[in-house]
């Protein structure tokens, strides 16, 4: 039996061993990993000859790494970002290679010195309160995929929640009280707390109930579930915004950008709350940025930060089916409690 390659060896303990027990990541984290050491073994099987079994670290030299990040993006037909994304991966993989194989050290640092590809910045995709408004007013409330919808859709607005946040939340994250709360599990395994105002926990209050999901027992169930009772998945939600931006092309051409995508929601809600006059530091602790720096990029795109926009940010986001619940005061002072506690 053919002993593994050094690179077989080294990717295997990276990925079940490093990345999910001493780095502690996510297991979405390390599928994202994952997915760069899939296209990179297609791309030297397809493109060098080399079967997944003979793959060295040897062979990871800077002309073929160059030559793979081109052939990603022509070949996949891969944006820069996601170019970039796969680079930064590969950055991370040779940096635990200089720890674990020292001699190893200049060929990792060559690779190293590859440089990150310029994109051109686009303007940030945010809705404005009005096409946010539309857009949650769009479920269908007479029915329970609607109510479901409904709800999904407004916490992923209200709470700012990464989508695969929103799809951990179980049952048991939801905490009753004057002011109810959501734990939203981030990255890093990095738990956060944030506020549901009274209409909006009302709201998933009655949803929680439809579904069974307040008693004890239900509280390791799954917030939103598919047909099957798993999880919904990020394609689902993904899945479920872009049916009501296509329904809103139907209904009124031309109110919502042609696409819509999930994280657009966290985007909004940041930007919102941002012309509200909200200070950048609860924006950060409300989204579960770790640097401030990551929070600003909402300051830089914010083009009315000059003019006074509070009245635009007033409640009523929600159609008037359901209770409104952006009462920004009542977050700010939430969140300022959060500190002396």
């Amino acid at each position: 039996m053919a002993q593994p390659t050094d690179f077989a060896y080294r990717v295997s303990q990276y990925l079940a061993t490093y990345l999910p027990g001493v780095r502690g990541l996510s297991t979405n984290t390390v599928l994202s990993y994952r997915d760069m050491f899939k296209l990179l073994i297609e791309f030297f099987d397809t493109q060098c000859a080399t079967p997944p079994d003979k793959i060295r670290l040897q062979d990871l030299t800077r002309p073929t790494i160059e030559h793979f990040l081109d052939w990603i993006e022509t070949h996949r037909h891969c944006s820069v970002s996601t170019r970039n994304v796969r680079l930064a991966a590969l950055y991370a993989f040779v940096q635990y290679l200089q720890r674990e194989q020292p001699e190893f050290m200049m060929q990792a640092q060559q690779l190293r010195a590859i440089p990150l590809k310029k994109t051109a910045s686009g303007p940030m995709p945010y809705l404005t309160v009005e096409q946010m408004k539309f857009l949650l007013s769009l479920p269908n409330l007479a029915v329970p995929g609607g109510r479901r919808d409904a709800v999904l859709l407004s916490l992923l607005y209200d709470t700012g929640a990464r989508v695969q946040e929103l799809c951990d939340v179980v049952a048991g994250d939801i905490k009753e009280g004057p002011v109810s709360t959501m734990r939203l599990t981030g990255k890093g395994q990095k738990s956060r707390i944030v506020p549901l105002m009274p209409p909006m926990g009302r709201l998933l209050e009655q949803y929680r109930q439809e579904r069974k999901l307040t008693h004890p027992q239900a509280s390791a169930y799954p917030l939103f579930q598919n047909r099957a009772g798993s999880k919904l998945s990020r394609e689902g939600v993904a899945y479920i915004v872009t049916k009501y931006v296509q329904q809103a092309a139907r209904v009124s051409p031309g109110t919502l950008p042609d696409t819509v995508s999930p994280h657009g929601f966290r985007h909004s809600k940041a930007m919102h709350l941002l012309q509200a006059g909200v200070n950048l530091v609860y924006i950060r602790d409300l989204l579960g940025h770790v640097d401030l720096k990551t929070t600003e990029m909402y300051a830089r795109v914010d083009s009315e930060m000059k003019r006074k926009a509070l009245e635009r940010h007033s409640g009523g986001i929600v159609s008037e089916t359901l209770p409104p619940w952006q009462a920004n005061t009542e977050l700010l002072t939430w969140l300022k409690g959060l500190g002396s506690s």
